[in-house]
């Protein structure tokens, strides 16, 4: 994916450095030091794939040759610690083809540097990673003195001039940073890429964490032999500034661990710092300084026990997704009347679809007067069918209908089986951002496979629908392939909002099949397996090797039984895809299917292709090549298939036509001819990855198991067929049959903040969407009972049970709450704040961002004017007038920068160079001044909507009553404590926060079977003390819950029935005696686990004889 890294640095004279050995290096070429005699060649590195240099105006153009150009630098510097150039280096996106990539980086050189005056030396390399995948990025060496003009017209006789320290400026490094992210995304998102990149997260440090080298332990032992020293030692100098990094921002560790996902272990987090630091002691200093960060939050635990961690950013997301959420469904402004509901699934039965009852529900469902809508539908149950009608009613209501999907060929398939008009999010985004394609209050959004969709970007979704007064629908499978970004969106809504669920399988012919495709669905991939396997399809093979063979000579079968039947092998991933497809080209060679081989530079790499090849296209164009009678191109997307027709020439230059596959069968499949060098994002099409498969259909699908697969992806590569599908794996990658079924179990799902900060009700209908799926909760609660495997054990349960027994008779009146609510009249919440004008606006004054870009405009305002006291001034002056529009006021200083005062620099004819070069950078400076005043606005306002927002969710926890327990709940509590008291190491009585942490991740028999009398025995108490805890959730949050076990346990010599302390101890009750159960139902499985496996072998054949 997109990644952001931007840096700079100087090359001295000083530091032993010669430009023009760096700019041989760079160039691969040869190149000679004038000054030294020194000749540099580079000839033999590879992975060059452009070099030039660009000339700013009045430049002669012999420095296009770099070997005069860095000669003329050296020969001019005299000093011995001299500077000589500047390098800029930063990483180009992946999405990107080869030649927009180049034309993207050249676009910035010119704009960024070029145009001020600097002769710039661009060189792109495209190495290729240990993962096989290109790493392409750019080098830019360029010139810090400015040019004097000559006194001949083609400005042969120019030379350079002063040195421009105005380009040194951190200022202008801050410019080129924030350009680079802008015009990258501008570049992704036009071109219809769903990636971003960011460069915010590391302000204060101004660069990013620089990519490292994978050091992996080969790589350590060849250093300890001296070998490769160069770059483990470039490894650990880059570790180490990293770790530098991050211990001066924190939130960089935090931001990159919720890229991808909501919630973090302290695992993971250990696992970030330890890849990025050197050495044990700075490990040590950048953890600590991580976990102290207050952008860490800590949620609770999940259902193994860890704790999960996320961000405050993080966080806030996905509750704002929530809440629009809800907002959402109280919209009652979208409802079509029953009349046109009959008429359009009347209209869809004359044209011979059939709809199931369930669909019938759905399609109601959808067409309702909410504007939040959602369905829950297994593969192949014919989604797509039932949204064409939802489409037919939402249009006879005048309703406008548009789709959206996270890839073009999802939103072309969308397209192709509802008629709704799609496009990819990204596109949108793209569009709405400039203004462009807004919503409506008449507009229906349906969103299809989103539960591929991570938070943020849903998040960002909702918010453009609810602003418009829109209706969004979603349409998704949380079973299916996870969201490659953080979070399970689509998850988390359908289960606090509800969903129409479709589960009648139509996809499948044989009904054992549709039965296996619920059966995966569901989380019950064993049994699904199992069907396949004795009906033969799934084949076991010594190798993996062996297995990628077997598999294309079953492709190449179905081919010649039946050719007009569609195929498809599925691989989880790329390498092996790649290994797939060499094989069916060569058996397909080998047999005359193809024509002559050429050669073809792709994107990819090199590949041959001949006629009859299939073709993947990777890559959005929106017309690509003409077509056969010479019109415009046509559309392909990212997984769009055709069959090579004709090959014509090699490498970059030659032409393929290819005749696209039809995108149904009342449509005529296109013939398109293209060059390479316009559109190389191509590689074979006998086999894919499963991602690249989800949503697709085909008559059969030749699977290939491997150890990177789990429930998800199997549920997907074993749902795309409609005749049959047959799974080879092997031995040697995934050990046995029953290794198979465990590693195509694995339950790898992604979940939310909201998992672990809902209320009780939220709780049980995360779990009765679970059980209706079949599948587990994240945090499920075990209801199992379990013998006690000590007997000192159960007579501390009988005990526990008996002093309660004996307190049961006594009556006593309804406890005092431990914590009651608290209403303030005037509006004001537990913490003091209120939220008039003036305390909102003292709360935006505080807020970090807005002071940041207070800070920084006065460095803006010194590089741009001559008096930056009195340009403030100035500034001042013209926000009082506007009534603080700052963005009115920017749009000012865009059109008349010398609004603040005198500028910088000249800007006349008889101006010198340097003063002209100073004036327009003191004209950029202005404009970023006006760019400044749009974030202080836009930050303005996201810090009084935040405020309001947590005073207005201060005051709802404040109303929540933590209700008090009865006096046989206390007993229960105190039974419990009891239980565990006989369990604690003598050590623990030497530190109270020792009570209630000693037994951590301990067994411990008599909790657990106090746990089962007491608690599961009275199942009143255990109501009490959900309740409790519930309450205390909602009340105090994550963070405050934690508090009151700190509380608890300073109150363990005195116990507290009151406040914190009593939470606490209720609390830490109910989770250590839910834990001692756990952990004895895990021993007591483990134990029969190993009685059978012992059982097992004894009865095995041949044995004991």
């Amino acid at each position: 994916m997109a990644i952001y890294h931007l840096s700079a640095q100087v090359i001295s004279r000083g530091a032993g450095r010669s430009v023009v050995a760096a700019a041989a290096y760079r160039a691969a070429t040869r190149l000679e030091d004038t000054r030294t005699g020194l000749a540099h060649d580079f000839t033999a590195k590879d992975h060059l794939v452009h070099a030039e240099v660009l000339l700013p105006d009045g430049a002669p153009a012999a420095w296009a040759d770099r070997n005069v150009l860095w000669n003329a630098v050296e020969a001019g510097e005299k000093r011995k610690d001299a500077q000589l150039a500047r390098e800029v280096e930063f990483a180009l996106p992946r999405e990107l083809s080869q030649a927009e990539g180049i034309a993207l980086a050249r676009d910035f050189v010119r704009e960024q540097f070029v145009a001020r005056g600097m002769v710039a030396d661009l060189c792109v390399h495209a190495p290729r990673g240990e993962d096989g995948e290109a790493k392409p990025h750019a080098h830019v060496l360029l010139t810090l003195r400015g040019i004097t003009p000559g006194q001949q017209a083609d400005s042969s006789d120019a030379a350079f001039g002063a040195k421009q320290r105005a380009w040194n400026s951190t200022a202008l490094l801050q410019t080129w940073r924030e350009r680079w992210a802008e015009l990258t995304n501008e570049r992704l998102a036009s071109l219809g890429h769903d990636v971003r990149i960011d460069h915010r997260t590391l302000a204060a440090q101004g660069i990013p964490l620089e990519p490292q080298h994978k050091v992996g332990p080969a790589g350590m032992r060849r250093a300890e032999r001296g070998e490769a020293a160069e770059r483990r030692a470039e490894h650990d100098a880059i570790a180490r500034r990293n770790g530098a990094r991050i211990a001066a921002d924190p939130l960089l560790a935090l931001d990159a661990l919720t890229r991808q996902q909501s919630t973090f272990t302290r695992q993971d987090l250990a696992r970030f710092v330890a890849r990025h630091t050197d050495g044990a002691a700075q490990f040590a200093e950048v953890l600590a300084k991580v976990e102290a960060s207050p952008d860490l939050v800590r949620l609770g635990q999940d259902a193994a026990g860890h704790a999960r961690w996320t961000t405050r950013e993080m966080l806030a997301a996905e509750q704002r997704m929530e809440g629009q959420a809800a907002a959402l469904a109280q919209g009652r402004a979208h409802g079509v009347p029953e009349q046109l509901q009959e008429r359009a699934l009347r209209q869809a039965e004359q044209h011979g679809l059939t709809l199931s009852d369930e669909q019938r529900d759905a399609v109601r469902h959808l067409i309702g007067e909410t504007g939040l809508a959602l369905v829950v539908g297994y593969a192949g149950t014919g989604k797509s069918a039932l949204l064409g009608v939802a489409r037919e009613a939402w249009e006879g209501q005048g309703l406008r209908v548009r789709g959206a999907t996270l890839s073009g060929i999802a939103a072309e398939g969308l397209q192709a089986g509802s008629g709704i008009r799609s496009k990819t999010l990204a596109s949108l985004e793209w569009h709405w951002a400039r203004g462009r394609e807004l919503l409506g209050p008449r507009d229906v959004l349906v969103v299809d496979e989103a539960g591929m969709v991570g938070s943020r970007q849903m998040q960002r979704l909702l918010e453009q629908v609810q602003q418009a007064g829109a209706k969004v629908v979603l349409v998704g499978d949380p079973e299916q392939l996870q969201a490659i970004e953080a979070g399970a969106a689509f998850r988390a809504l359908a289960e606090r909002h509800g969903a129409a669920e479709i589960s009648e399988v139509r996809r499948q012919r044989e009904g054992w099949q549709r039965e296996a495709t619920r059966e995966l669905a569901t989380g019950r991939t064993g049994e699904a397996l199992a069907r396949y396997e004795q009906a033969g399809m799934v084949l076991g093979h010594a190798t993996q090797e062996e297995a990628r063979a077997a598999l294309v000579a079953g492709w190449l079968a179905g081919r010649q039984e039946a050719p007009g039947r569609s195929q498809l092998m599925l691989a989880s991933t790329r390498a092996d895809a790649a290994a797939l497809n060499q094989l069916a080209r060569e058996q397909l060679g080998g047999a005359g299917a193809l024509g002559a081989d050429h050669s073809i530079m792709t994107e990819q790499g090199e590949r041959l292709l001949a006629a009859g090849d299939r073709l993947m296209f990777l890559r959005n164009a929106r017309a690509l090549g003409s077509t056969a009678d010479g019109q415009g191109g046509t559309a392909v997307k990212n997984g769009t298939l055709g069959t090579v027709t004709a090959v014509q020439g090699q490498g970059e230059g030659a032409r393929l036509t290819v005749r696209l596959d039809a995108r149904d069968a009342a449509t005529p499949a296109p013939e398109i001819t293209f060059a390479v060098r316009e559109y190389g994002a191509l590689t074979h099409g006998y086999a894919a990855t499963i991602h690249k498969a989800q949503g697709v259909t085909v008559d059969r699908a030749h699977v290939l198991a491997s150890r990177a697969m789990d429930r998800h992806a199997a549920y997907v590569a074993l749902t795309r067929h409609r005749e049959g599908v047959r799974l080879h794996w092997a031995r040697d990658e995934l050990g046995s049959r029953a290794g198979l079924t465990r590693r195509l179990s694995r339950q790898r799902a992604k979940d939310v903040t909201l998992d672990y900060l809902g209320p009780e009700g939220e709780r049980r209908a995360r779990e009765a969407f679970a059980s209706r799926r079949g599948v587990h909760p994240l945090v499920p609660e075990s209801e199992i009972l379990a013998r006690p495997p000590v007997a000192r054990a159960r007579a501390s349960g009988e005990a526990a049970a008996a002093y309660l027994d004996r307190a049961a008779s006594q009556t006593e009146p309804p406890p005092p709450p431990l914590l009651p609510a608290q209403r303030d009249p005037t509006g004001r919440d537990s913490l003091g704040r209120g939220t008039t004008a003036e305390e909102i606006t003292a709360a935006v004054e505080r807020n970090p961002a807005v002071r940041q870009e207070a800070s920084d405009r006065v460095q803006w305002l010194r590089a741009a004017y001559r008096d930056p006291v009195q340009a403030e001034a100035q500034l001042d002056a013209l926000l009082w007038d506007s009534r603080d529009d700052r963005n009115q006021v920017a749009h000012q200083l865009r059109e008349r920068p010398e609004l603040l005062g005198r500028l910088r620099g000249r800007d006349g004819l008889l101006s010198g160079r340097g003063a002209q070069l100073e004036r327009a950078s003191a004209v950029s400076a202005a404009r970023s001044v006006a760019t400044g005043l749009e974030r202080e606005e836009a930050a303005r306002q996201r810090a009084g909507e935040s405020y309001r927002a947590e005073v207005a969710a201060q005051r709802a926890r404040d109303a929540v009553e933590v209700p008090g327990l009865s006096q046989r709940a206390w007993q229960a509590v105190e039974a419990l404590e009891q239980a565990r008291t006989t369990s604690l190491p003598p050590e623990a009585s030497k530190a109270p926060q020792a009570y209630w942490q000693a037994l951590a991740g301990r067994p411990d028999p008599a909790l657990a079977e106090a746990w089962q009398q007491v608690v599961r025995g009275q199942p009143e108490v255990a109501a009490e003390l959900r309740a409790v805890a519930a309450a205390a959730e909602r009340r105090l949050g994550p963070q405050g819950v934690e508090q009151s076990l700190s509380a608890g346990a300073t109150e363990a010599a005195a116990p507290s029935r009151e406040g914190l302390a009593g939470i606490g101890r209720a609390v830490v009750a109910m989770r250590e005696g839910q834990r001692a159960v756990e952990m004895q139902e895990r021993s007591q499985a483990r134990s029969q686990e190993a009685e059978q496996q012992r059982l097992g072998i004894r009865r095995a054949p041949g044995l004991g004889r």
